[in-house]
């Protein structure tokens, strides 16, 4: 029996070279329905979405996004309410704000492969500008965008490692306790 969320886990993959074809704001929608189910430290949701398909506002922030190798044809950007976070008593450096930022994109990334487009995430970009670029609300933080668009037929080699690593390479068992 084959599981239809563990066959996407399998299934998805960055991508990195995306058409000129716009995305349909319904499916940016539905990524964005999508990651409000991500789990969050303690259930209180303090990553919040800037999404954009506007062509200028896409280049400009490519322009602050070394890491954006693609051109996307939206969007999302996953910032943390640092005021809210400091209300709950979440210190500068407390990483649940930033754990809970990775399991939006995690989930972004699962739901867009389920809708048929390409996604890929961006953490090299400067904070500042994009910032502006998007015109962040006060006590907002940008901590990753997710490039959407459609994936081009040939798509650049993969970065990093060639091989593919198993669980067990990734993987080390605890000793037992002792008794």
């Amino acid at each position: 029996m084959t599981d239809p969320v563990l066959d996407a886990i399998r299934r998805r993959r960055v991508v990195r070279s995306m058409t000129d074809e716009p995305v349909d704001r319904s499916l940016i929608e539905s990524v964005l329905d999508a990651a409000r189910w991500a789990p969050t430290a303690g259930n209180r949701h303090l990553q919040r979405y800037l999404a954009t398909d506007d062509p200028d506002t896409l280049r400009i922030l490519r322009a602050v996004s070394p890491g954006m190798i693609q051109r996307p044809r939206a969007a999302i950007t996953i910032c943390v309410d640092r005021r809210l976070a400091q209300e709950y008593g979440f210190g500068p450096a407390a990483p649940g704000p930033l754990i809970d930022v990775g399991t939006a994109a995690a989930t972004m990334l699962l739901a867009a492969h389920a809708l048929g487009i390409g996604a890929g995430p961006v953490t090299s970009f400067s904070r500042a500008a994009a910032a502006v670029v998007l015109d962040l609300p006060d006590g907002w933080s940008a901590e990753m965008i997710v490039c959407l668009g459609h994936p081009a037929a040939v798509q650049p080699a993969p970065i990093g490692a060639r091989r593919k690593l198993s669980w067990r390479d990734l993987t080390r068992w605890a000793p037992a306790a002792a008794r």
